[in-house]
């Protein structure tokens, strides 16, 4: 076994962090203040957003979204079964139908041609899930709820009424830092396009960052995450809606405060004790400890995004030279409209069975080397199943599944443990007979 493991995500925190959050903790203020609002401009600006709201988790976003809306009884949320419970329990949470299609064959994204089907007067939202980091094709996605728009049935008096066909909102957990080249074609083949968030958009390829494609878009700053708060989230919209930004931002600062129309450090101003309770609401808001990190971690992100998607790159040459092109299928992270974040190193291993593909994993954590898989389709969970889902209805999602694993990635890898890493997965691979 390998002297020092590789281990599948840790957080890439230095000093600087560290010195951040410990001046926050010298402070005397430590819970929502001035270092969350500036972490929210600061992330609207990378988006290119009307605003951004921190939460405290993605999960929070996704649920306040939902509220934001209005959706609750008697509507549906179309999503996918490829993901992570959060996506589909916070329908539940709010009351809502959860509607789920299958992915496309041979995809990890949900089957765009069958979604349609899945639409009726019901429906209000459509979650899809940009795995990995990389963008879902939200050309394809829109174009079929443009199509499909005469049945969208908005519920007077709430903010669906601002849209004239169901609603999207983008689990972005995986993806800040990713971009989508809007409103082309995606033609394989073409070389691939870097491209930098922030940057103004090129005639003719209208580019837009992660968070400001969606209506709206919910990312995580878990541990794991390419960015981290240690736990946290951020909620944002896109340019263009027909709604104020300032009235979105104040609604959700309530919902996500008790409904109280002061947080504490408004109230802290002399002599402005007073505040209202304008609705039974919850609290989800992010502390100033938590901003203090993120603001560290998004000064540094340009670098770390330009070495996750430098590891990839080392991933896919190391596979190659351990002469594994042929048995692992490596994500694609470069499609030539779609930059990736980078989040998750997911492979397919050829051939293999469920069972093969955990004894994989057990092999390479033998030889000091984590591993995981993303996702265990929502019908194969208890949760679920006691909810009516039958995984025999996705037999797309399940041969996805059953094949997928996860290699680690993250920035503090070096290019000699990614060497490693590729070296014992064809040893292992050859071991369990699955070499090609």
């Amino acid at each position: 076994m390998r002297a020092t493991p590789i281990a599948f995500s840790p957080p890439d925190i230095t000093e600087a962090e560290i010195e951040a959050v410990a001046d926050v903790l010298r402070s005397g203020w430590i819970t929502t203040g001035p270092l969350t609002k500036d972490l929210e401009r600061r992330l609207a600006a990378w988006c290119g957003t009307p605003a951004a709201v921190c939460l405290s988790s993605a999960t929070a976003a996704l649920e306040t979204c939902l509220r934001l809306l209005g959706i609750g009884p008697g509507d549906e949320v179309v999503t996918t079964p490829y993901t992570y419970t959060a996506t589909c329990s916070v329908i539940c949470h709010v009351g809502a139908r959860p509607v789920l299609v299958d992915t496309a064959p041979g995809s990890f994204e949900m089957d765009y041609d069958a979604l349609g089907a899945a639409l009726t007067p019901r429906t209000k939202a459509v979650i899809p899930v940009d795995l990995a980091g990389r963008m879902c094709d939200y050309d394809k996605l829109l174009a079929v709820l443009e199509r499909e728009k005469d049945a969208y049935q908005p519920a007077a008096g709430t903010l669906q009424e601002a849209f004239r066909r169901v609603v999207v909102i983008a689990d972005a957990a995986h993806s800040f830092g990713a971009t989508k080249r809007l409103g082309q074609p995606e033609q394989p083949g073409q070389p691939e396009q870097p491209e930098q968030p922030g940057q103004p958009e090129q005639p003719g390829q209208p580019e837009r960052a992660s968070g400001n494609v969606a209506d709206f878009s919910a990312f995580s700053f878990h541990a794991v995450k390419n960015l981290t708060t240690g736990e946290g989230g951020a909620l944002t919209w896109r340019t263009g809606l027909s709604v104020d930004a300032d009235e979105l931002y104040r609604r959700v600062m309530l919902l996500a405060l008790h409904g109280q129309t002061k947080d504490a450090l408004s109230k802290l101003a002399p002599g402005a004790w007073e505040y209202d309770i304008v609705e039974t609401a919850w609290k989800c808001n992010m502390t100033d400890i938590q901003a203090a990190l993120g603001l560290v971690q998004l000064a540094r992100y340009p670098e770390l995004l330009e070495r996750r998607r430098g590891l990839v790159r080392g991933y896919l040459d190391a596979l190659e030279a351990a002469g594994l092109s042929e048995s692992v299928e490596v994500y694609d992270h470069f499609l030539p409209q779609r930059s990736s974040s980078c989040h998750l190193l997911i492979t397919r291993l050829a051939g293999a069975t469920e069972q093969q593909r955990s004894a994989c994993i057990a092999h390479m954590a033998a030889l000091g080397v984590a591993c995981n898989v993303h996702y265990k389709p929502l019908p194969l969970l208890s949760a679920y199943r006691a909810l009516g889902f039958c995984i025999d209805d996705f037999p797309n999602a399940r041969a996805q599944y059953a094949n997928e694993l996860t290699l680690p990635l993250y920035t503090l890898l070096s290019d000699e443990d990614v060497a490693y890493v590729a070296g014992s997965l064809a040893e292992v691979l050859g071991h369990c007979g699955l070499a090609r």
